[in-house]
């Protein structure tokens, strides 16, 4: 809600792209470089409490943004701040869902319930703060975002889950914040499918760049016109987590991901195809059903893969290589406008991931017939040698 007027006031006062840069990368740059000590942190400390307290930090940040909104000097520090709250409170969000939805809910519900909440904040909380900033009151923006942290603290005061982490077996082995990133390249399924996914994401991301373009300068709408459309994403995002993601089984929850993943670049190549702002809505909103099924089906992987004791650094990983992924594709997204055109990149974002994702899933077929035919192997061995 506050983070668009809040960049849009500083490039009206400053004039500069690299402020806006500067505020952006001071928002998101934390949640990729402490991403494993913000993983360590939620894998070392009572889960609950460190919600409880973030939250509060975060408003307590928020009010100082509002006091000095028009000096970019202390904004880039606070957004700093606000940054590593995000790292620290993602994981732990994530890590508490399994204790939060007790034993007798599947996770994959738990998840697809989650994202589902998810997108819907991602549609409304941009488009009251467009609205709020376009009437002057980016202080009202703020005034709410630093309420919404503070209903946050006020949630987590009224959870009853825990999350106390416990140490792996050896008693004397320390939390480090590596740990999370050597378990995700050890692990074969979760390797093949979040590197697909990640790699993806960074193509993927240059859509946020060039869909302005697309929108007014190829398919000639305005300002309504490309709400609309990063609305039609975000409600189907909403669609597939909720309907789609909790129906796939552990089973399957790589291949499914990787799926995912290639159905959503399609939803992306479909609406730069399009010669109207409808047809392009129809594509959009199918690659956002995609992107909320792949958003349930990973993190529920990693629900089912990681142990309890390396939960948040496992996910604070994955969080941090997805934000860096989407940091880097800014500057992709405006090289390849600047090159290509609007529309060239945004097929280059749909056909891209799309690719990406087929390479992955391949990968993973490869992998476990490979491992299904050793099985088989072993298993005839055994038989002759018993027959013997």
């Amino acid at each position: 809600m506050a983070i668009f007027p809040l960049i849009l006031h500083v490039q009206q006062r400053t004039g500069s792209a690299f402020a806006v840069s500067a505020l952006i990368f001071a928002l998101w740059g934390p949640v990729v470089l402490a991403s494993g000590i913000a993983g360590a942190i939620v894998d070392r400390f009572e889960n609950r409490r460190i919600l409880i307290i973030v939250s509060l930090v975060q408003a307590a940040t928020v009010i100082a943004m509002l006091v000095g909104r028009n000096s970019l000097w202390s904004l880039v520090p606070l957004m700093t701040v606000l940054g590593f709250g995000v790292a620290v409170s993602q994981p732990t969000e994530f890590a508490l869902i399994p204790a939060a939805a007790g034993p007798d809910t599947d996770a994959a519900q738990a998840n697809g319930l989650m994202e589902t909440v998810r997108s819907v904040g991602f549609t409304a909380g941009p488009l009251v703060g467009g609205a709020l900033g376009a009437a002057g009151l980016l202080w009202l923006a703020l005034a709410l975002n630093a309420l919404s942290f503070v209903i946050v603290a006020a949630a987590g005061q009224l959870l009853h889950a825990r999350r106390s982490p416990q140490r792996a077996a050896d008693a004397d082995q320390p939390v480090r914040a590596r740990d999370g990133f050597k378990f995700l390249r050890r692990e074969r399924d979760l390797k093949i499918t979040l590197t697909g996914a990640v790699a993806a994401l960074a193509l993927f991301s240059m859509s946020a760049t060039a869909e302005p373009f697309f929108v007014t300068r190829v398919l000639g709408g305005g300002s309504v016109a490309y709400g609309l459309l990063l609305s039609s994403w975000t409600v189907g995002m909403a669609a597939g987590s909720a309907g789609i993601g909790n129906r796939v089984g552990a089973r399957h929850l790589a291949a499914g991901g990787l799926v995912a993943v290639v159905l959503q670049g399609l939803g992306i190549t479909g609406g730069a195809l399009a010669t109207t702002v409808w047809l392009a809505l129809i594509g959009f909103s199918f690659g956002g059903v995609a992107h909320g099924v792949k958003n349930v089906l990973l993190r529920t992987l990693i629900h089912e893969r990681a142990p309890e004791a390396l939960r948040g650094r496992a996910f604070a990983a994955y969080n941090g290589a997805r934000n860096g992924a989407e940091l880097g594709a800014l500057v992709l997204g405006g090289i390849a406008v600047t090159a290509v055109g609007a529309r060239s990149a945004l097929l280059v974002s749909g056909l891209g991931p799309a690719s990406v994702g087929a390479t992955g899933l391949l990968l993973l077929i490869k992998r476990r017939s490979n491992g299904a035919a050793h099985t088989t192997n072993e298993g005839s061995v055994l038989h002759a040698h018993i027959q013997g």
